[in-house]
């Protein structure tokens, strides 16, 4: 029984466990569709001879291409960001201001009835085409391209479908009042965009230009998809910087100085055009969309003093950050668990919670303002009070004249409003102790039931809200002893509980610092970030690794775990392999492609080819039904030498794009066919990574992740004689 346990397969273990929701696994009911990428190029003869034929003007194409979809993902994905701001802040503000004249009105059940149907109006629309149309859209989308870039290929993450109802749904989730965000669907967003820009074309639109024919394989679209996910982030917060860092520290598995380049180059274009657009705006010619939104840049622009005294009370923060992160992670991944069995019912079960979720957070953001007293307007209030209409920091609500209710200034508002309030200058009167408790209680709960629904939500904005109302809590509780504003409390909060719940460090530094546009809290934001993480690290892992284990996602992490070094690479191996000879029959080669789903395998020279059997190297599965496509066969088992390049062309062994892929059934042969043979050296990579049997398990681990793999081949250590 021992020996089994080293001999059998460790991750098939792991591969037996059932998710079949949209949100949790979105990729059905089985997980072992799941496929690998070729990020390693195979290096057969017939890619060295397309190689060299490549002249100055092919390599200038190439590099030409790579610079030129890096500006146009950029540019895209920068308009994305904009139109999605623009319609939930158009959505959203409508919405407000009628509820806001009923309220005024004093038609209280006709505002609140107003207000909650709209919300599960927009709410079923999210979850009907995430569920019927896409449901790989449904959630944050940054552990699926975090597990596409680790070299794990789901279904249907970055298809165009998927791209359209992130897009629409997310726009629909975060104008609904649900306390979801926007930056998570707009990393995935940017990852679609980019993905669907590196397929090399499309025969079925007829976008087959020969330049774009560089970019058919994983590693080129691996790239491409990493800036991709760094555009994301920089048109959710405006943060071309932080996009950069946080696909560094967050997304990619395997990174180079020519990469972070042209991710910069990427979130440049997107910062300049955001710029652009968001100048138009201010215009007034953008209808609500006028201070809220992409916006946050100056929300705390003050001039920062703090002393020495200031640093326990920070710390503390950062403690509270990382235990509060790390029980945030624990809740959400025990909700994705139920979510989970609820959905296996089926799609009307999924639309249910959704909707239930929509009431019930539609109850609490109407109801608990009536709880906390009316405050009066201060006498220098920097701006109107009591707020008529959508935003601002003094909300009527049911107050009577000269009077705002505080809990609706945070809670009866879009996310970013909220933020804003939270994180505003001169405000240290504005809100009562316990309207930020009930405001932290309810985002802290809602923000956990609303990701798992069946639409696209992100995580990253409804911690910040999070983070920034226990921040300023704890803030108001030490009142005079400290130097610090309530509203640099509510900054520091919000980056100990991103710390403590998505354990980064350097991406969530200076993507606050460019949300709040002030250079000066990098010393406190850098102490608070350092500390949660370490606290929460004791705990569990950080939040989108915790949701990848929930999916079944067969992530490869960075490090070996210790009884891995007990482990040879011999010991975890098995079998029976299948093995290709270098001139094999088709019909062999056939029944190997039909009885196994192998996607590598390894070929073999024997006599009269070679003097005793040796390894010539690896062939792909896919490269074999391209070779039974082409039909290229002989007669009697010669070697093809230089025929080869005449009989196919570099097109025939491309990676097709999302979605096709060749399949052994759909070629059909004749029996005088299945007797003829295959000449497989020129597409064999002679060059693949081998190692001895007696290579620990820890070391093959590391080798395996940093030169992104998908096959190593075990050979026996043979000692001479």
């Amino acid at each position: 029984q021992d020996h089994d346990s080293l001999t059998i397969p460790l991750l098939s273990h792991r591969q037996r466990s059932i998710n079949s929701t949209s949100q949790v696994a979105i990729v059905g009911a089985n997980v072992c569709p799941i496929e690998s990428l070729d990020y390693e190029i195979a290096e057969n003869d017939f890619f060295k001879q397309d190689w060299r034929a490549r002249g100055k003007v092919q390599i200038f194409q190439y590099i030409f291409m790579k610079w030129l979809l890096c500006f146009l993902i950029g540019g895209f994905v920068s308009l994305a960001g904009f139109f999605n701001n623009l319609a939930v802040e158009n959505i959203a503000g409508v919405k407000f201001v009628i509820t806001s004249n009923m309220m005024l009105a004093q038609r209280y059940w006709m505002a609140f009835l107003v207000f909650s149907l709209s919300n599960l109006a927009l709410t079923l629309f999210a979850a009907i085409i995430t569920a019927f149309i896409s449901p790989a859209a449904a959630g944050s989308g940054i552990p699926e391209v975090k597990a596409y870039l680790n070299g794990v290929d789901a279904p249907g993450i970055l298809s165009i479908r998927t791209l359209i109802v992130k897009i629409v749904g997310s726009i629909a989730a975060v104008s609904s009042s649900l306390l979801v965000g926007k930056a998570g669907p707009m990393v995935h967003t940017g990852s679609c965009i980019a993905a669907l820009f590196g397929q090399g074309g499309s025969r079925r639109y007829g976008l087959t230009w020969k330049w774009l024919r560089f970019f058919k394989n994983d590693r080129d679209r691996r790239d491409l998809v990493t800036c991709g996910s760094a555009a994301g982030i920089a048109a959710a917060f405006r943060a071309p910087v932080g996009g950069v860092l946080f696909a560094l520290e967050e997304m990619a598995s395997w990174w180079r100085s020519a990469l972070l380049w042209r991710a910069f180059f990427t979130t440049a274009v997107v910062a300049i055009i955001l710029r652009a657009l968001i100048d138009v705006c201010l215009s007034g010619k953008c209808g609500l969309f006028g201070k809220g939104g992409l916006i946050m840049f100056d929300v705390y622009s003050a001039n920062v003093s703090y002393h020495l005294a200031d640093v326990p009370p920070v710390l503390a923060l950062g403690v509270i950050g990382g235990i509060l992160g790390s029980f945030y992670n624990f809740l959400l991944v025990k909700v994705l668990k139920v979510y989970n069995l609820v959905n296996e019912k089926g799609t009307f079960y999924k639309i249910f919670i959704a909707c239930t979720i929509s009431i019930f957070t539609s109850c609490l953001l109407f109801g608990l303002p009536w709880l906390v007293s009316c405050q009066s307007c201060p006498s220098d209030a920097s701006e109107d009070c009591p707020t008529i209409g959508r935003s601002g920091n003094y909300k009527k609500f049911q107050c009577p004249p000269g009077h705002y209710n505080d809990l609706a200034s945070l809670i009866f508002n879009t996310n970013d409003d909220a933020i804003r309030n939270l994180f505003s200058k001169n405000t240290d009167s504005e809100f009562q102790l316990s309207t930020m408790l009930i405001f932290f209680v309810t985002c802290f709960i809602l923000s956990i039931f609303s990701y798992g629904i069946v639409a696209p939500a992100g995580l990253f904005v409804p911690v910040i809200v999070t983070g920034a109302s226990y921040g300023r809590f704890i803030g108001m509780l030490i009142g005079s002893w400290g130097n610090l504003s309530h509203g640099l409390y509510a900054v520091l909060g919000a980056a100990s509980f991103l710390g403590g719940s998505m354990r980064m460090t350097v991406s969530l530094c200076v993507i606050i610092l460019e949300l709040t546009n002030n250079l000066l809290l990098l010393p406190l934001i850098m102490v608070v970030l350092l500390v949660s993480k370490t606290v929460a690290d004791a705990f569990n892992g950080n939040v989108y690794d915790l949701i990848m284990k929930v999916k079944g996602f067969p992530y490869l992490e960075t490090h070996a775990e210790p009884y891995m070094r007990q482990l040879t690479v011999a010991d975890v191996v098995s079998g029976p392999l299948q093995l290709c000879h270098g001139i094999e029959k088709v019909g062999n080669i056939v029944h190997i492609l039909k009885t196994t789903m192998h996607h590598g395998f390894p070929v073999i020279d024997e006599s009269p080819h070679s003097e005793s059997p040796v390894l010539y190297g690896l062939i792909l599965r896919a490269h074999l039904i391209a070779l039974l496509k082409k039909k290229a066969f002989l007669c009697t088992p010669v070697q093809l030498g230089a025929d080869a390049f005449r009989h196919f062309s570099s097109d025939d062994f491309a990676k097709k794009g999302l979605g096709n892929v060749d399949k052994i059934e759909d070629i059909e042969l004749t029996d005088e066919e299945m007797e003829m043979f295959l000449d497989l050296h020129p597409f064999t990579n002679a060059s693949p990574y081998t190692v001895v049997d007696t290579m620990s398990l820890a070391k093959a681990l590391i080798l395996f992740r940093e030169v992104g793999l998908r096959h190593l081949l075990v050979i026996p250590k043979i000692s001479s004689v």
